[in-house]
């Protein structure tokens, strides 16, 4: 169940939103010196680097109602994530947009929509700047990751903003420490 105001945002709500996410990573202590600025508005062709998203296009947005403060009443009650996850019909259409943006023109079925920070960690599950099309050969590792950390951030042994950190400027990275 969707939350009153909680609906599909048009593209000036979700730069702000980007904006809202560079402020709270910066306040956590982990926005890059060159982000500097508003964000960066979606290149109209972004690339794929390997199982990665491209940064400037999907740099990954977090859910504002998930905080460490409520991890225990959010991500880490069971079934929770499906509260939240989008209708497939908007799944749908974030995976169309993401393929028009990165060019994708072999069948969108080798791919599957994803979120860069995934809701099981506090990412946003509407916002086309947490969305991508994920090669299926890298989904399996990831959604290893998600569950990894996921895990960590319910049991106190990883911070949340950690967890959020590490799937948004390089999960392949934190795959390879963690898992690989």
């Amino acid at each position: 169940m969707r939350r009153p105001g909680s609906g599909y945002h048009s593209r000036p709500v979700r730069r702000i939103q980007a904006v809202l996410t560079l402020v709270v990573l910066a306040v956590a202590g982990w926005a890059s010196a060159s982000a500097a600025g508003p964000a960066p508005i979606r290149a109209p062709q972004c690339h794929l680097s390997g199982p990665l998203p491209d940064a400037a296009c999907t740099p990954g947005a977090v859910n504002p109602a998930v905080t460490q403060a409520t991890i225990h009443q959010t991500i880490c009650v069971p079934g929770f994530t499906s509260t939240i996850r989008p209708p497939v019909g908007e799944s749908n259409r974030l995976k169309r947009v993401a393929a028009s943006d990165y060019g994708i023109t072999d069948p969108i079925s080798n791919y599957q929509g994803d979120h860069l920070i995934p809701l099981e960690v506090g990412g946003a599950p509407d916002d086309i700047a947490n969305f991508w099309d994920e090669p299926h050969a890298a989904s399996g590792q990831k959604d290893r990751l998600e569950n990894l950390f996921h895990a960590r951030v319910c049991s106190g042994a990883m911070l949340l903003v950690d967890a959020q950190r590490q799937m948004a400027t390089n999960w392949f990275a934190a795959y390879q420490a963690a898992l690989g």
